[in-house]
């Protein structure tokens, strides 16, 4: 898990990274149940078998149809290192896999943090694109359509980003956020973390 500097001197810390990729081939998930350790397939429940791997931790959602989504990654060569761990598997089971695929970064959640407490309240009434209902989640939610993501920004001055798709993105995000705060009187800064 590393801490990047981000936008204004921000750190970032990436928490979880979503990705997939179509193998284009059709994949027994009963086979990869029987032959394959670490997997869990409940059909009545979800379509997905689950495949869990631990270095680097991840998990797999892999469907019939040839999709796999890997989730719980923590940098973009953990997500890598993953998903040849996840079609190493698939191979194992004995079913045939293309040598060359695609992965595709979904989302990336990170977090940083603001200097001192913020006043949510304040923010929610001055800021557009803001909720925040504090009897219903303790965090306000701020949306930017371009890079298009959400923050939930935390009285503490904890912030998560999801909705990135790489770490630009994040960066990016981060300086429109501070831009748009300081465009109503909202002054913020990185903490020293």
């Amino acid at each position: 898990m590393s801490t990047k500097k981000a936008g204004p001197g921000f750190k970032i810390k990436v928490q979880n990274i979503v990705a997939f990729t179509v193998l284009g081939k059709p994949i027994s998930l009963d086979e990869m149940l029987q032959k394959v350790d670490n997997t869990e397939w409940q059909p009545e429940q979800f379509p997905g078998l689950v495949l869990k791997i631990n270095n680097p931790r991840a998990s797999a959602l892999i469907f019939s149809q040839g999709k796999v989504v890997c989730t719980g990654t923590k940098s973009l060569e953990d997500l890598e290192k993953a998903m040849k761990k996840i079609v190493s598997a698939i191979r194992k089971a004995g079913i045939s896999m293309p040598n060359k695929y695609s992965t595709k970064v979904e989302n990336i959640v990170a977090s940083t943090k603001l200097d001192g407490e913020i006043s949510l309240e304040n923010i929610a009434l001055k800021l557009e694109n803001s909720e925040y209902e504090p009897e219903q989640f303790p965090g306000l939610v701020y949306r930017i359509s371009e890079p298009r993501v959400a923050f939930l920004l935390f009285r503490s001055g904890r912030v998560i980003c999801a909705g990135a798709q790489n770490e630009e993105d994040i960066h990016r995000a981060l300086e429109r956020l501070v831009e748009n705060l300081g465009k109503v009187g909202i002054r913020v800064k990185p903490a020293d973390i």
